[in-house]
């Protein structure tokens, strides 16, 4: 596998053989998309939809038959976000936003205190699923550059700007709230609680710009009345022909035929478990404890998620990715195992490299994308609980 991580030479410039894989792979799969026609970047549609709206004080949660399939589920600041790529026309904004959903991913993974080389395996753990994001024309790449990037901010002490990305990911997709879990390795807390609040009240009200008052405070509520009812949807297999619900809670309702589980029976415990760690009050100072951390908030996000759909798991497998590189010393078998089960079942298993009788009877029917990234939640709980970081972990960066 050695020939993965080589250089490769294009004109004047040398580039590393993932950076290029990266950003190659993301414009192709942008390419195929946009080569297909409106009705490939039905997504993208959306969002500009959400842009036109606001600009217009249409409703945001309604549909739009006459624009495009679905209707949106972000926040009024989306419109602001979307901005500058839905003013170009539809085929170059929807190109340029998909490479930017890349770069931003890629921008936050080389921030991490790591080897060069460790950062490139997460990139190569990470590109199938920033290839299936792309290829729905999705937000979820900017998003894990945005929970990424807020705690390696943190980490530099600049608190200031993490939560600048805390609250742009709460205030456009809910799952940008991990990010509130680093506020307890923050050196300054009290700083960090100001600008959380100094930047909910800037961005919550950016919108009305290009709006008005009313009409995005009528929006928020729109927003949360529409997630109400998207959770209700989603937890409906044949309402979604299983392509929501791939958590931790769907595994459980598919394969158990419980439709009626109710998702607190799941979210409450697992919520328990992340609030456990941060009584090692000992444990904060050592780095591998922290970034430990960032993977678990990164993987259970989703998989605690009644509106995990495919796309949603490039959040996830990033911090598998994470994980894996942090392990000290060689793998062991049952790391290496983990990974192996991540790749096929999770990354691997939407795309035509599958077998198809295996996805449409076993992989979808049971939510079982989720299973691989929920056992190593399972791993990273028993290792934030039990495991003395104090111990030497080969996670500093090296040139």
């Amino acid at each position: 596998m050695k020939f993965l991580f080589k250089n490769i030479s294009i004109g004047k410039w040398t580039i590393p053989l993932p950076v290029f894989l990266w950003f190659a792979l993301a414009m192709i799969a942008a390419i195929a998309e946009i080569s297909r026609g409106h009705a490939a970047i039905n997504n993208y549609d959306i969002f500009a939809g959400v842009f036109e709206h606001t600009l217009q004080q249409k409703n945001l949660y309604i549909p739009y038959p006459g624009e495009y399939i679905d209707s949106n589920h972000y926040g009024p600041l989306f419109s602001v976000l979307i901005a500058p790529f839905a003013l170009l026309p539809d085929y170059l904004g929807s190109f340029l936003w998909c490479v930017a959903n890349a770069w931003v991913l890629f921008y936050a993974v080389r921030q991490l205190q790591l080897t060069d080389r460790q950062q490139n395996t997460i990139l190569l753990i990470g590109v199938l699923e920033m290839m299936t994001s792309i290829h729905n024309v999705q937000f979820n790449p900017m998003l894990t550059g945005w929970i990424m990037l807020s705690y390696v901010l943190i980490e530099k002490e600049k608190d200031t700007w993490a939560t600048l990305f805390i609250v742009a990911g709460l205030l456009v997709k809910i799952y940008g709230i991990a990010g509130i879990a680093f506020f307890w390795f923050s050196k300054h807390k009290l700083k960090f609680i100001l600008s959380f609040i100094f930047w909910l009240v800037v961005l919550f009200c950016l919108p009305m710009i290009i709006s008005s008052p009313a009409f995005i405070i009528q929006s928020y509520k729109d927003w949360y009345h529409s997630l109400v009812e998207k959770n209700a949807q989603n937890i409906d297999a044949a309402d979604t022909n299983f392509m929501q619900d791939i958590s931790v809670m769907g595994m459980i309702r598919r394969i158990f035929n419980y439709d009626h589980l109710r998702n607190y029976f799941i979210t409450v415990p697992a919520a328990i478990l992340y609030a456990l760690p941060f009584l090692r009050l000992s444990q904060y100072k050592q780095a591998a404890f922290r970034i430990s951390y960032l993977c678990l908030a990164m993987i259970g996000v989703v998989i605690f998620s009644s509106s995990a759909e495919s796309s949603t798991f490039v959040i996830a497998v990033t911090g598998v990715g994470i994980w894996y590189v942090i392990q000290e010393g060689s793998k062991k078998w049952h790391t290496n195992t983990l990974l192996v089960l991540v790749i096929l079942l999770t990354s691997l298993s939407p795309t035509d490299l599958f077998p198809p009788y295996i996805r449409e009877h076993l992989i979808l029917p049971y939510s079982l994308k989720a299973l691989p990234c929920f056992m190593v939640w399972c791993v990273l709980i028993y290792q934030l609980l039990l495991k003395d970081f104090t111990k030497p972990a080969a996670i500093n960066r090296q040139s």
